[in-house]
């Protein structure tokens, strides 16, 4: 007697638990709609169909991958972020709900022209511009492969012709000033990444950590973004969620306003805020 796609949901969600997946019920259902070539809300319907042959060997092969801990976005190649979906691979970091934090703060402001430092699969950037169609931005990263994704993303939701990636380090070739810097810069202290769940091991090193205490980074956007923001421009960089002091601190030092830190939807410090004033005094000196 064959298989129905019932008893293949169920088979996976076994199997996914056994490899300690969290949301294992719900993953089961997108793996056997991704292997049966179906929409995943068609699995209900489909549930006592039987399942073909192939379809067992292709969900086979997708519950090896995701077994050994491979972010199930690269399995399906695409994450649902903000208001759209985007293509995600293993060259950019996958796209997390709390970076929904930093675009909705941004979002809360006026902006015309934007710049994304570090901007990986793009996705804080495009999801900006998809929502202000009058607004145009720059997006900068080390890594070719990961502005190839952008590209593709930003293609995807239709805002390819207002934005302009650079394969540079930081503010590197970037030009003008902003009414808006954004950033997810790598955080993790290098002595977090071993305790970082499984699947981030399976994501760009250099857009996880900076191989130190996690504020290298802070330390060259925060002063940088002075000699690129327009009077009354705000900047805005996702932190870790015990470096909203220190972060904060190094705003205050570079001589921004208003800074403040916000949370995320589960109240851990998320995202820094600060506003580069009309008249800004001397920066002070960060040494003390």
């Amino acid at each position: 007697m064959s298989r129905t796609l019932a008893d293949l949901v169920r088979k996976a969600t076994t199997d996914l638990e056994r490899s300690g997946i969290d949301t294992a019920a719900r993953e089961a259902r997108l793996l056997v709609a991704m292997a049966a070539n179906i929409p995943a809300d068609r699995v209900s319907l489909s549930l006592n169909e039987a399942a073909r042959p192939e379809v067992e060997q292709v969900l086979a092969e997708l519950l090896e991958r995701r077994g050994q801990r491979r972010p199930l976005s690269h399995i399906t190649g695409v994450r649902a972020f903000f208001r759209h979906e985007f293509m995600v691979t293993g060259d950019v970091l996958d796209p997390r709900p709390e970076t929904e934090t930093l675009v909705e703060a941004a979002l809360a402001g006026p902006f015309d022209h934007v710049l994304d430092i570090g901007t990986g699969s793009g996705c804080i950037l495009l999801s900006l511009l998809a929502a202000r169609p009058r607004a145009s931005g720059v997006g900068t990263d080390l890594s070719a492969a990961a502005l190839d994704v952008a590209r593709v993303n930003a293609a995807r939701l239709d805002v390819a012709e207002r934005c302009l990636f650079l394969n540079a380090s930081w503010f590197e070739g970037v030009e003008g000033r902003y009414d808006l810097i954004v950033s997810n810069p790598p955080y993790v202290a290098i002595e977090e990444m071993a305790g970082l769940a499984p699947e981030l091991h399976h994501e760009p090193r250099m857009a996880l950590t900076d191989e130190g205490d996690g504020l290298s980074a802070y330390r060259v956007i925060v002063p940088g973004a002075v000699a690129h923001l327009k009077p009354g421009g705000r900047l805005m960089v996702e932190i870790g969620w015990q470096q909203g002091a220190a972060v904060a601190d190094l705003f205050g030092h570079a001589g921004f306003d208003g800074v403040r830190i916000l949370p995320d939807l589960d109240g851990r410090d998320r995202v820094v805020v600060g506003v580069w004033p009309a008249n800004p005094a001397p920066a002070r000196d960060s040494t003390g």
